[in-house]
């Protein structure tokens, strides 16, 4: 029996973060709003998370895209997701570990960087004009919280009882370029 080759899993990030108590809220994705990613454009459209979220699959929380540093996931209800008319909006308890005592903390005086998902695109999941790129359907697979750069600047992570604040660090684009 011969395998298919899985598809490139691709990585975007987003800025701002909240917490409250074990909790952390915000945006891992906004919509319509625009990133430099390498040499194209993209934004993602409006329900681009739909079909992931009414699969039922397991989507995992993770720290910088690290599958050994789970924070979460779907199937155990300690990650919620949601879309909304601003985007993909989440809820994650966290665990009680060093990961998770340090993104609180690290929440908490603002430093950490945002918001990040991994995906892939199926078949004409995308669109693309010229060096634009607009995703319209995507399989999540994981959402991570970002301790550096995130490419999307418009997303949140926070604690609840703390204002948002947001990070729009010019470095994002190096450090993207790192993870791709």
């Amino acid at each position: 029996m011969m395998s298919r080759p899985l598809p490139e899993l691709e990585r975007r990030a987003a800025a701002g973060v909240t917490a409250s108590g074990r909790k952390l809220t915000g945006y891992v994705a906004r919509f319509g709003t625009e990133a430099r990613i390498g040499s194209f454009t993209e934004t993602i459209k409006a329900g681009a998370f739909r079909a992931s979220l009414d699969s039922g699959r397991d989507i995992l929380a993770l720290l910088d895209h690290k599958p050994d540093c789970l924070l979460g996931r779907t199937k155990s209800g300690t990650l919620e997701l949601r879309e909304d008319a601003d985007g993909l909006a989440f809820t994650l308890s966290l665990p009680e570990t060093q990961a998770g005592r340090d993104l609180i903390a690290l929440a908490e005086r603002g430093d950490l960087g945002g918001c990040s998902f991994g995906f892939t695109v199926p078949k004409d999941g995308d669109h693309w004009n010229g060096d634009q790129r607009e995703l319209r359907s995507v399989e999540l697979h994981e959402v991570s919280i970002v301790q550096s750069w995130p490419a999307y600047a418009n997303t949140e992570v926070s604690l609840r009882h703390r204002p948002i604040q947001m990070f729009t660090l010019d470095t994002r684009r190096a450090w993207l370029e790192t993870v791709r």
